[in-house]
């Protein structure tokens, strides 16, 4: 395991923010940590990157304990806060380089990173002018310059366009493979779409520690799908292996299909014969959905 936590508690005044939270995390996979507002989440970030000093409890991260050797494990921990603090009158690249020297980094990577989180026609722009989607690809490879063993992610997909969120997912999976990528979202489709596990925190408590691929098992295929015009229902539910259209608002839909294979294919092919924008197209995750919500209501 190259991250355990044991029995991690930590209270604010009367406030008991952790209760004796239990996790072992592997190299090698991209972990989903579901909860409400309030749930812990925030908390337990900032245990494991060493912004909180006083907890109860036990976390080591490969034979090394944080509470005795916190700057270590710091250098090994790579972190893209949900406001993502940045200088906005730097550069783009004069920003990676700033924070490469912080790192007191020879060779780093910045050009490398650059490419990797699509930002090399930006990075000569000021970071004042990016759009919220290109300043977490910032954040994203400052996260990344010094080569962390453990990722942690608050909101990595938050203001990005349909085009940017495909190609952070491939991103983050890509990571996933041989580090370890801790990803908080509020958004159950992000989950789905990147993780292999899946964490719900509830009320200071682990309520739920579960592959993805066992909420998936037995389930029916859920596409949801926006276009930018209102499609004739009838029309949908002619693509190959559709059971039933729902159309809950406007432009948007969902479909339900009996094959377990991927069909978004075939609704993106609907959509190219049809002359149609798609604004959204991603799997529902129907077990997850309702395991959250029993266990959070």
């Amino acid at each position: 395991m190259s991250l355990i936590l044991e029995g991690v508690a930590k209270k604010f005044g009367e406030l008991q923010a952790l209760k004796g939270v239990s996790i072992h995390l592997k190299k090698g996979e991209v972990v989903g940590l579901l909860g409400p507002n309030g749930a812990g989440k925030s908390t337990l970030m900032k245990i494991l990157t060493g912004y909180y000093t006083e907890w109860e409890g036990s976390v080591v991260f490969y034979d090394k304990d944080l509470k005795t050797e916190r700057r270590t494990i710091q250098k090994e921990v790579g972190y893209l806060t949900e406001n993502n603090p940045l200088y906005p009158e730097m550069y783009v690249k004069e920003y990676l380089d700033y924070v490469a020297e912080l790192y007191r980094l020879k060779n780093p990577p910045v050009e490398a990173l650059i490419n990797q989180t699509g930002l090399e026609d930006h990075k000569k722009k000021k970071i004042q002018t990016l759009s919220k989607g290109y300043k977490q690809r910032v954040g994203l490879a400052a996260a990344l310059l010094h080569n962390p063993k453990l990722i942690i992610l608050d909101e990595p997909t938050t203001g990005l366009d349909p085009n940017q969120l495909v190609e952070i997912r491939k991103l983050i999976r890509n990571l996933g493979k041989d580090k370890t990528v801790l990803l908080s979202t509020h958004i159950l489709q992000e989950v789905d779409a990147l993780c292999d596990r899946v964490l719900i925190i509830n009320k200071g408590e682990i309520v739920l520690d579960e592959r993805m691929e066992n909420l998936r098992k037995d389930q029916k295929q859920i596409i949801e799908v926006s276009f930018d015009y209102r499609v004739e229902t009838e029309a949908l539910a002619r693509i190959p292996n559709v059971q039933q259209v729902r159309n809950p608002h406007d432009f948007d839909y969902e479909l339900q299909l009996k094959e377990k294979k991927d069909m978004r294919p075939a609704v993106f092919d609907f959509a190219h014969d049809n002359g149609l924008k798609i604004l959204k197209l991603q799997l529902k995750n129907e077990s997850l959905e309702k395991v959250f919500k029993s266990l959070t209501s």
